[in-house]
Formats: C-alpha cells, sequence, structure tokens
C-alpha cells in the first residue's frame, strides 16, 4: 500500500480516498435526512401516519367483521378466553385487588348468559342495568351479548323522576339492579311516577345470594345464531346522555361505534397484553365502557376498575394495580391536582393519561407533577358519528382536545367544518350566507359549531341517534351545510382550530351567553379565573339582570382557603386577575363562594342549580354559599345583598 508523510505521520491514501467518498455521500445523506425531519415537524407526516394507519385498521377490522356476522363484542372475549392470554388477568377490581382472568371472565359470563335466559331474555331485548362500578357489572353486560340482548346503562346516581324517565324510554320489561339501589325502587317510588301494581316492570335485585346461584350454574355457550345478523348500524347497546340541559336521552351504540373504537383506541394508544389501565369513571359511560373495557380487551390487557372516584383512593389503588394508564373524564385531574403534593405523587408505574375534557388551566400542571409522559385526549359524544384525538408528549398541542397534521386535514377536513354562530337567535343557529343559504365556515382561530359529515341518503349509517325520541335525533341533523341536500351532525359545541392543525374547545353552545352585546365564553372565563392562586376550582354560567339585556357573568369558585368568606385582600386580587386576563365584558359581575361543585357521574360541571338562584342573595345564602358583586365605584368584589337587588330592580343601579 502506498503511503506518505503528512505532518510528520504516516497516512494510507486508500483510506484518505475512502474518506473523501465516505464524506461526499454522507453530506447528501445528512441533506435528505434533515429536510425529512423538516418535513415530518411541518406537516407532522409520522404523528398523522399513528392516527390514520389506526382508524383505517380498525375501520378495515369492522367491515370484515360485519361480514363475518361477528361485531359482537362477546367474540373477543372469546377469543381471548381461547388464546394464550386465557389465564392473563382482564378484570381487576380496585377495592379488593381480586382478579379474573380471561378464561375465568368468559366461563362466569356464560353462566350468566344462561340465567338470563332463564328469566326469559330473548334475542335483541333491551334490558335495563342499574349498576355501580364492580366486576358484577361486567358479567351482567357480556352476560346479555352472549345470548343477544342489549343493555340499557342506567346512571346510578339517579333516583325519582330522572331514573324512572331512563327506565321508560329504555322500552325494558326487565330492570336489573345492584342491590345498592334498591331503595330507588321502592313500590311506593315506583307508584308515584307511574309504575303502579299491576307492575309493568321486573325488578331484580342483586345481592350475594342471587350471585352465588348464578355461579352455581352450568356455563351454556349459545350458538351463533342467538347472536346474529347484525350490521354496523344494528344497536349494540343504550347509553344515556348527561341530562346536563334536561333529562337523559337514551343515545344509540351501534357496533359499528363499539367495535371501531375498541380497535382504534387499542391501536392508537398502543395497549400491550401487559399493560393495566385504570379508570375509576363509571361504567355506565362511554368513556369507561366502550372507550375503556372495550380497548383492554382487544389487546388482552387488564382493566382496573374503582367503585367510583375519589381522590382518597385513586393513587393508592393505581400503585397496587400496577398500572401502566389511567382514564379521566372531565374535572378528575383538576381534582386530584387539588389536593396537596406528597412524596409518592410520581411513585406509580403510569406511562399515560387517557380521556376528555382535561382543561389547559391544569393539564401541564398535572402532568408535571405527577410524572405523566404522554396525555392521550379525545373529543367526542355518545351519540356522535366520529371523534377527534390529541396525542400529546409536549408543550405544543397542550390544552388542546385534537390535533391533526397536513395529511389527516386534507383527507378529514371537508368532513369536519366548524360554522359561524348567528347570535340573535337563542340558543345560537348556524349563520348562512343571504345568497345561497348554505352556512359560512369559519376562518382559522374563528370560534363555530363543529360539524361531522354524514350521508345524506342515509343518515342513520353513522348517526344512529336517540331511541324511540325522532324528534331529538332529527334536531342534531342539519341540512344545506356545504351543498344543497348535504347533511351534518350538529357537536352543539363552539370550538376553534388554528393553522398548526391544533382543535381548542370553547363552550357548549347554550352555556354561551351575550353580555354587552358580546357572546361570552363561560370555559375560557373559567379557565382564566382558574389561573388565579387563591381558586381551586371556577364554574361560569350567564344570569338574568333585571332591566338589563342579555345575561351577566358569574362565577361560583372553590377557593383553596376552604372559605366561603374571602377576605377583602382575597376578592380585590381576583377581581384585579379578571380584569387583567378577561375583557371587559367578560369580567365576571358576580361571584359566588361555594363549597361544593355541582357534577355529572362523570365529574362533567353542571350549571343548572347555580343558574336558578341567579342573584337571588337570599337564595344563595340558602344553599351556604355567599354571593358577591363587581362594585361599579370600587372594582372590587363585595358582598351582594337583596338591598342591591332593590336598588338594581328600581333602576338605581346601571350596570
Amino acid at each position: 500500500m502506498k503511503v506518505i508523510k503528512d505532518g510528520g505521520s504516516i497516512v494510507n491514501v486508500g483510506s484518505v480516498a475512502s474518506s473523501y467518498g465516505s464524506a461526499a455521500l454522507a453530506l447528501p445523506a445528512a441533506a435528505a435526512t434533515a429536510s425529512l425531519a423538516y418535513l415530518n415537524g411541518r406537516h407532522a407526516l409520522s404523528y398523522d401516519y399513528g392516527l390514520l394507519s389506526s382508524l383505517v385498521s380498525a375501520k378495515i377490522r369492522t367491515h370484515l367483521a360485519e361480514r363475518n356476522d361477528t361485531l359482537n363484542l362477546f367474540y373477543v372475549l372469546e377469543a381471548q378466553a381461547k388464546s394464550s392470554n386465557r389465564q392473563r388477568p382482564w378484570i381487576i377490581s380496585g377495592h379488593s385487588g381480586e382478579t379474573w382472568s380471561y378464561a375465568e371472565a368468559y366461563e362466569i359470563v356464560l353462566k350468566y348468559g344462561t340465567w338470563l335466559k332463564s328469566k326469559g331474555v330473548e334475542k335483541e331485548e333491551v334490558v335495563a342495568m342499574d349498576f355501580v362500578n364492580s366486576e358484577v357489572f361486567l358479567w351482567v353486560w357480556f352476560g346479555l351479548w352472549s345470548i343477544g340482548a342489549k343493555p340499557a346503562f342506567i346512571n346510578y346516581n339517579l333516583t325519582g323522576a330522572p331514573l324512572f324517565h331512563t327506565v321508560r324510554t329504555s322500552t325494558a320489561r326487565l330492570v336489573l339492579v345492584d342491590q345498592s339501589s334498591q331503595e330507588n325502587f321502592k313500590e311506593s317510588v315506583m307508584a308515584e311516577h307511574g309504575f303502579a301494581t299491576p307492575r309493568r316492570l321486573e325488578i331484580v335485585f342483586f345481592d350475594k345470594r342471587l350471585e352465588g346461584h348464578i355461579l352455581s350454574l352450568q356455563p351454556t355457550r349459545f350458538p351463533d345464531s342467538e347472536r346474529g345478523n347484525q350490521q354496523i348500524n344494528s344497536m349494540a347497546m343504550l347509553i344515556y346522555t348527561s341530562g346536563t340541559t334536561g333529562l337523559p336521552k337514551a343515545a344509540i351504540m351501534s357496533w359499528g361505534k363499539a367495535f371501531t373504537g375498541a380497535k382504534f383506541i387499542n391501536s392508537w394508544i398502543g395497549i400491550k397484553p401487559t399493560d393495566v389501565l385504570y379508570t375509576s369513571m363509571p361504567l355506565y359511560h362511554s368513556a369507561a365502557s366502550v372507550l375503556g373495557v372495550g380497548p383492554v380487551l382487544r389487546s388482552g390487557a387488564a382493566i382496573c376498575i374503582s367503585k367510583r372516584f375519589s381522590h382518597k383512593t385513586f393513587w393508592p389503588e393505581v400503585r397496587a394495580s400496577k398500572a401502566t394508564m389511567i382514564q379521566y373524564v372531565g374535572e378528575t385531574c383538576r381534582y386530584l391536582y387539588a389536593v396537596p403534593s406528597s412524596p409518592l405523587d410520581k411513585q406509580h408505574n403510569v406511562r399515560a393519561a387517557f380521556g376528555n375534557g382535561l382543561r389547559p388551566d391544569v393539564w401541564d400542571a398535572f402532568k408535571d407533577r405527577f410524572g405523566i409522559e404522554t396525555i392521550y385526549e379525545f373529543y367526542s359524544a355518545t351519540e356522535a358519528p366520529s371523534g377527534l384525538f390529541n396525542k400529546s408528549t409536549n408543550g405544543f398541542s397542550a390544552g388542546a382536545f385534537a390535533r391533526n397534521g397536513t395529511l389527516a386535514n386534507l383527507l378529514m377536513g371537508a368532513s369536519l367544518p366548524v360554522v359561524r354562530m348567528d347570535p340573535d337567535f337563542s340558543p345560537p343557529e348556524p349563520l348562512r350566507d343571504p345568497k345561497t343559504g348554505l352556512c359560512q365556515v369559519c376562518e382559522w382561530d374563528e370560534a363555530g359549531e363543529l360539524l361531522f359529515k354524514l350521508d345524506a341518503a342515509n343518515v342513520a349509517q353513522k348517526f344512529q341517534g336517540y331511541w324511540g325520541n325522532s324528534k331529538a335525533t332529527t334536531s342534531k341533523v342539519l341540512r344545506d351545510v356545504c351543498t344543497k341536500g348535504d347533511a351534518y351532525f350538529r357537536s352543539g359545541d363552539l370550538i376553534r382550530r388554528d393553522k398548526e392543525g391544533r382543535w381548542y374547545f370553547i363552550d357548549r353552545i347554550g352555556d354561551t351567553f351575550r353580555w354587552k352585546a358580546e357572546n361570552v365564553s363561560t370555559a375560557e372565563v373559567a379557565d382564566a379565573l382558574g389561573k388565579h392562586p387563591d381558586i381551586e376550582e371556577a364554574n361560569v354560567y350567564g344570569v338574568q339582570v333585571p332591566h338589563h339585556d342579555g345575561r351577566a357573568g358569574c362565577a361560583a369558585v372553590i377557593l383553596k382557603s376552604g372559605t366561603t368568606a374571602p377576605d377583602a385582600a382575597t376578592l380585590k386580587s381576583i377581581a384585579d386577575h379578571a380584569r387583567e386576563n378577561l375583557p371587559a365584558f367578560a369580567v365576571p359581575l358576580w361571584l359566588r363562594v361555594t363549597k361544593q361543585m355541582h357534577t355529572t357521574g362523570t365529574n362533567k360541571q353542571q350549571k343548572h342549580l347555580f343558574q336558578k338562584d341567579g342573584i337571588n342573595a337570599k337564595a344563595v345564602e340558602t344553599r351556604g354559599d355567599t354571593l358577591f358583586w363587581l362594585d361599579p365605584e370600587t372594582k372590587t368584589y363585595k358582598r351582594f345583598t337583596g338591598k342591591l337587588l332593590k336598588k338594581i330592580k328600581g333602576r338605581e343601579v346601571r350596570l
């Protein structure tokens, strides 16, 4: 080999040539890599691939299942029970720590199916079930599916008129009830609500004796014909809306949504058989059932079910079950964050949190304090034809309920228009072009109602609506949106999206109110107030004021000190914070300091009880709360009294 001396060192000429050649090749390779990295960062190509590939795979699997008539998720449980996963735990009790493997669960489900058949339950029959979270909920649920019947999930928090409204609208003749709810179904209560003797319902109360009897039965695997002839738009179950603005409606959960949702979430989150998902969300809600139990079942993983949410039991149960993922809905994360810090905050195995409704003002704070790597936020409703999703590992999409890259926007953007609203209607209606009659689509960063495209010739293919309620079903369908004759599902939510592909929740349309000729978003005001160091939680709503048009802002707040009688310095600080962080028209004119927030079973705030009291100081004080108003002269919150209300009524005060 020929060598030369270079500065006293011996250099291999062949090596030099080889090095220059490698460098010449490396430069364009590095440039290509950098270009690809830039394109990926700019257009979120890899992000979209993960989302879209999961969605396409789920859709394909759903159509194959329809062709094979195996949409019923009972078949997935059966397959897991006969696979290599059969001895893996499927159900973990958060309360007792007891576990049931896939094989054990399958046998118990068959026994429950046997018992249900003995009660005369037939294929396609709707059976109502009122249960708290427990393994028995799943035995009854999948037991009904095993014989081709359809469960109607009743919210166990309901009593009186709302309870019997849900039972009546389910059309069930058989109601299965957890023993803890037995008092709600007393003969006298049922008679009061129209279920008098002779009884139109058969009520079966579950106790340990009945559960023991069912477990003593021989498991019977009924033939496939008992579960057959199901299509994508066939009903799988009834799941009720939360009823925050009226009586709950029975939303039809189709096999297509249940099957696709389970497969998509499983793939998108990347659930492995070794994972454990912890949920304290109620199983009667689609988040915990369809998007919790379903994906875990698809993957052969385990789900730890807590009886109910409590900040006292949440993390101990998470640690005991070795959960790797946790589920949240609504204000769950806020309530966990409000608890004083502990050395145990990061002592867990959780890698991800999955759910919907995580508010921007607690998003990063919750994630950082508890050491959560990834937030999987989704946006949807039980009756909605589709959903939107955000996998957030950094601050870029923190606070957004969804994120799409360039490719996803191109493929799905036209089916998800955001339309302007006409504030002159109450509640607001979509604003239409006076020439074409079509809806006006919002620009970037402009708030409007989110719509989901439907098949105009066959709306029920994607939107099955509400069971036995054609009026409510029709009200959710909007026609002539982008072209004459088209059809879209109305979300009822005001949202905005930006050029970076991020989607942000603004408010429920019914929650937005007008004051001083301006639209005020209760959610945005609540987020601003929630960042005040003394405020633990804020719930904002509009109140009527005598001799004033529109509604004025009122904020019910829980203070971290726990008091309902804050001092003058605290009230002044809150007033200053509101004026500094909100437009003048959005600053709440009233402040209601309370010790308890009204929420649904899924930790979503309710407003109607606060709104009912309005600015009636006496009514507010009767509930143990204190009402303050933003004094026009001192610009700070001061105690509001009946005398001040009389002055407003007498036109002595103009706001």
